[in-house]
């Protein structure tokens, strides 16, 4: 599914992450379906600070009391904690956890169970037509009033991403700190700042740390980003590549490529191309403010919200 990062709060970047009333669960898609942590099931469904040590006992009283066998429906696969690496975790699917939920108490139970036969559903649906995964991305940006051609490159540009990072996960890249100082490189190279600084231009506050700054970025901006990342993703290919500093060296060149383009286009247009021009969610009118320097500028972007017909990173 592709989700737009700006919903990172919700689903983080390849989806591994989604939220179940505030709190956080873990899933990996294997072997054409997803898997969720039990671990992080266990955790929201009971509220206890000892997890762990409860679905130890359940696995046990599964076992000897219901003849559940735990090594044919509990898999060990690689999630990512809280240090960002990954380890080995007990994953079920969706109709094993079915058999999981029933034995524990819960007032949230059946609700879960709601829930998690949808996010287990949504995923299959877009992998037998992948045109579902554009659509929930677009109906998202409509809803927050942005206009159609910069949603467009705003789509065109996920999938870049996505494309890039796939190949860094394919080579040795496996820490979010390490695909943060690639991405970075990139970024720095093609509009001559870091990430931080771009967002201090465009009024973000750091606090906020889900803000993605592409969503605030500029039609110029988004078209010089996804070109960083393109090249950077044919370099690292056609180089193939290998580790943490190979693939830096790849994020730089890639960077460096669009970084140029950026200063001919800069001196062509007679302006920069990374300004305060910021489009901002304005969710009582539903209207996307163009906004350049301290004073709004005259240009305004409305869209109507459209009402969506399924549920929607």
């Amino acid at each position: 599914m592709v989700i737009p990062d700006t919903l990172q709060n919700t689903m983080k970047q390849n989806k591994s992450l989604i939220v179940f009333q505030g709190k956080n669960i873990r899933r990996i898609w294997h072997n054409k379906q997803w898997y969720f942590s039990v671990i992080d099931i266990v955790q929201v469904l009971t509220e206890s600070s000892r997890a762990r040590k409860y679905w130890s006992d359940l696995k046990l009283k599964l076992k000897q009391e219901e003849d559940f066998e735990v090594s044919e429906n509990i898999g060990q696969l690689k999630l990512k904690s809280s240090d960002g690496k990954y380890y080995a975790t007990d994953c079920a699917n969706v109709e094993t956890l079915f058999r999981i939920i029933q034995s524990i108490p819960s007032p949230n139970a059946n609700k879960f169970k709601l829930w998690l036969a949808r996010v287990g559903y949504e995923r299959t649906q877009e992998i037998e037509n992948p045109e579902l995964a554009q659509d929930r991305a677009k109906e998202y940006y409509e809803l927050k009033g942005y206009p159609k051609e910069w949603i467009d490159k705003r789509i065109r540009g996920i999938a870049i991403r996505q494309e890039l990072t796939e190949e860094w996960k394919n080579r040795e890249i496996k820490t979010e700190k390490e695909f943060a100082i690639l991405t970075n490189e990139i970024s720095k190279a093609t509009f001559g700042i870091p990430i931080q600084k771009h967002k201090q231009i465009k009024g973000l506050d750091p606090k906020f740390q889900n803000q993605n700054l592409r969503d605030h970025m500029n039609d110029l901006e988004l078209i010089f980003s996804m070109l960083g990342e393109k090249v950077s993703t044919e370099i690292t290919k056609n180089k193939d590549s290998q580790g943490f500093d190979e693939c830096k060296d790849a994020a730089k060149q890639g960077g460096n490529v669009a970084g140029k383009a950026r200063i001919d286009a800069e001196k062509r247009i007679g302006k920069p191309i990374t300004t305060r021009e910021n489009y901002k969610e304005l969710p009582e009118t539903q209207e996307k403010q163009c906004f350049s320097g301290p004073k709004k500028s005259k240009r305004f972007f409305r869209g109507k919200r459209k009402k969506l017909t399924g549920g929607d990173q």
